[in-house]
Order: structure tokens, then C-alpha cells, then sequence
């Protein structure tokens, strides 16, 4: 018994499948059959191939029960692994936020406590640094009341200079004059 053409293609292609996709010159050349004979059992064998793929049997009413069950309980299992894990990552954010509270409101009153410090010094600067004006303003008071009295203690020293040598010369013209007159008494005592 001679095999038709469309057997020969679908035997051919069956068998190139098992190795490698077929085409229309492999089976043409396998089946030994025309151009036209392989290029269109080859379609109608991939159509046939893709439609089998495509179907599921049916599953027995049971097995689609047993299924059903199955996956039910993962999803319960799941379910419940998802539920215990968010609660606890819902207890572990509640203890982190309520940690972070407490660290902010920590952070909070140092933060005051430093803004007292460093007002209190502040204050504290600027109290020391009028004193210190203060000071600087009585010590330039001072320095000018003693550049005053320099002055005046220069101008008495240099008018005491003058009166001294004043006095000196006259005293000087006073002890010629003395000199001179003893010289004259001393010759009229001496010879008389």
C-alpha cells in the first residue's frame, strides 16, 4: 500500500521535528513529494500541531475538587504567613517610631538646653565685654589726666628751669658784685 503525499509530509515532519525545526525543503525532500505538496501539508501539520498544544483535557471532577482544596490551603497558608509577617513589621515600625519619638524629644531638650548655655554666655560676653569698654574708657580717662598733668608738671619744670636760672645768674652778678666789693674794702683795709 503507497502512502498519499500528506502522509508522506506529516511522517516526515514528525520525524525532522524530533531533531530540528522542518521546512518545506526538508520535507520535501524526505516525503519525496512536490513543491506545493510539502509547502501545504507542512502548513496544515504546524496548524494541527499548534491547535493539540493549545488543548487541555478536561480534569475529572474530583481531581478539580482535590485542586481546589490544595490550593485553598496554600492560599490559607499564605495567607496567614502574610497576615503574622506584616504584624510583625507592624510591631517593629511602632517600636522604631516610638523610639524615634523618644530620641527627637531627647534631641529636642538638649537642643534647649545648649540654646540656654549659649544665651547665658552671650549674655554673660557681652556683660564682660561692656566692663572691659568700661574699663578701657576709665584707663583712657586716666591716661589723658596723666598726659594733662606731664604737661603741666613740663611747663612748671621748664618755668622752675627758668626761675633757676634766672636766679643763678643773678646770683652769679650778685656774687661778682659781692667780689668786686671786697676787693675794693680788702686793698683799703690792708693798707690802712
Amino acid at each position: 500500500m503507497t502512502l498519499s503525499a500528506k502522509d508522506r509530509v506529516y511522517a516526515a515532519a514528525d520525524q525532522i521535528s524530533a531533531e530540528r525545526r522542518p521546512t518545506v525543503s526538508t520535507v520535501r525532500a524526505a516525503a519525496g513529494a512536490s513543491n506545493a505538496d510539502a509547502t501545504r501539508y507542512l502548513r496544515e501539520w504546524s496548524q494541527e500541531k499548534d491547535a493539540a498544544g493549545g488543548q487541555v483535557a478536561a480534569a475529572p471532577p474530583a481531581l478539580r475538587e482535590q485542586a481546589a482544596r490544595l490550593a485553598g490551603a496554600c492560599w490559607a497558608e499564605a495567607s496567614g504567613l502574610a497576615d503574622a509577617r506584616h504584624a510583625g513589621l507592624e510591631a517593629a515600625w511602632v517600636q522604631e517610631k516610638k523610639d524615634l519619638n523618644l530620641e527627637i524629644a531627647e534631641l529636642a531638650t538638649d537642643l534647649d538646653r545648649v540654646t540656654a548655655e549659649k544665651d547665658a554666655a552671650a549674655t554673660e560676653l557681652v556683660a564682660r565685654v561692656a566692663a572691659l569698654e568700661a574699663e578701657v574708657a576709665a584707663a583712657g580717662e586716666q591716661l589723658a589726666q596723666a598726659q594733662a598733668a606731664e604737661k603741666e608738671a613740663h611747663r612748671e619744670a621748664s618755668a622752675a628751669a627758668a626761675r633757676l636760672a634766672a636766679a643763678e645768674a643773678r646770683a652769679g652778678t650778685l656774687q661778682q658784685a659781692h667780689d668786686a666789693l671786697l676787693e675794693r674794702i680788702t686793698p683799703a683795709v690792708a693798707g690802712g
